[in-house]
């Protein structure tokens, strides 16, 4: 390794992605100002985004992000990974042409036989005029769309329309609690596609973002986070504004020269993460914040990514929280045993997740033993 090239350790990672992510200490940002420091927030579920929001913001309440979302200020809408996330509107007007390669991809993948030999672009004008109509729901569009296309799948008439064209979620669909399902429109000021025509310069762009928020990164780590393929000739175009690393593995890192990387023994309090937290699923390798070890414990089988516990940075254990009529109570199975100071300041933490999650019910907080 060349001596001007600096190794990063584990811990050194762990508390450079951090310290970006808002989770060394809680921060006095606004929601909106929160959210596009992150680019993104995954948004697969209507409550994980608002856990995110307040395990990283000093005084978080939850009508802070319901405003953002019933104003059209936030919109929820399939971006990175093909996934449903949360974005400002004015990132979601630039993501989403740069994302259209990952959307399609993912359409082809999931119904390329359905659509076979189909003229998708009469499918998305003719979306369109749907749209014009009203908000239907997916399935509801897919309906709307089997009429003109009777022989074909009506799901995946409506997948064609997600991937293709800028849909957005309309509230209530994405705000606390809301389980409804999705009215849909299309984003505005847009029309049925959303091509980048030159997508080089802003990709260079949200890489740049992509570091601030979760560097230092590996250009495979780039592509994990948002889905996207070719990333290395964007990095290249980059080097010289960047920083170069190696992690202990001897992989190139990036980062931007002036980006927060603390010292390895800086602190870092207890935190619980909601399901889907961006922290979890936006670097190739994870073992940054999670061991290889403990990622079945975590991601499980069916696709979910369950509610986790950090202590000192890392991933020691998950949560889960059941409402009662009465009673909240959240339960925390730890991976390892904890000493007796974590596991009371778990405790803490996890009554305040639950006067935020279930305010007006008893707390309960029940620290599982190692099994």
């Amino acid at each position: 390794m060349p001596e001007s090239i600096e190794l990063l350790s584990l811990h050194a990672l762990n508390r450079a992605t951090l310290a970006r992510q808002l989770l060394l200490q809680r921060t006095r940002l606004t929601p909106l100002q929160a959210i596009r420091r992150l680019v993104a927030l995954q948004a697969q579920a209507p409550n994980p985004p608002y856990l995110a929001l307040w395990a990283r913001l000093e005084g978080f309440a939850a009508p802070q992000l319901t405003r953002l979302i019933e104003r059209g200020t936030v919109l929820r809408s399939a971006l990175l990974r093909a996934t449903l996330h949360l974005a400002a509107a004015p990132d979601y007007a630039g993501l989403r042409p740069l994302l259209q390669p990952v959307l399609a991809r993912s359409l082809q993948g999931a119904y390329g036989r359905a659509l076979k030999d189909l003229d998708l672009a009469t499918v998305l004008a003719h979306g369109a005029g749907i749209l014009a109509a009203g908000t239907p729901t997916h399935g509801e569009l897919g309906r709307e769309l089997q009429k003109r296309w009777p022989e074909r799948d009506a799901e995946a008439l409506a997948a064609a329309m997600r991937n293709l064209a800028p849909l957005v979620h309309q509230p209530p669909a994405g705000t606390w609690d809301s389980h409804a399902h999705a009215r849909l429109a299309l984003a505005a000021g847009s029309g049925a596609s959303a091509d980048a025509p030159n997508p080089h310069p802003a990709l260079c762009e949200l890489a740049l973002r992509y570091l601030a928020a979760f560097g230092p990164a590996s250009v495979a780590d780039m592509s994990a986070w948002c889905g996207l393929s070719g990333l290395q000739a964007v990095f290249d175009t980059l080097r010289p504004r960047l920083r170069e690393f190696r992690d202990e593995q001897g992989r190139a890192l990036f980062d931007l020269p002036r980006a927060p990387r603390p010292d390895v023994d800086a602190p870092c309090p207890p935190r619980l993460l909601g399901e889907w937290d961006n922290l979890l699923l936006s670097h190739d390798d994870r073992s940054r914040v999670l061991s290889d070890l403990h990622r079945p414990q975590v991601f499980t089988a069916n696709g979910l990514v369950r509610g986790t516990a950090l202590l000192d940075g890392f991933v020691a254990g998950t949560w889960a929280l059941e409402r009662g009529r009465a009673v909240a109570r959240l339960t925390v199975t730890p991976f390892v045993r904890w000493p007796a100071a974590a596991r009371a300041a778990l405790h803490d933490e996890g009554l305040g997740l639950l006067r935020f999650a279930a305010p007006g019910l008893q707390p309960e907080v029940q620290v599982l033993p190692v099994r």
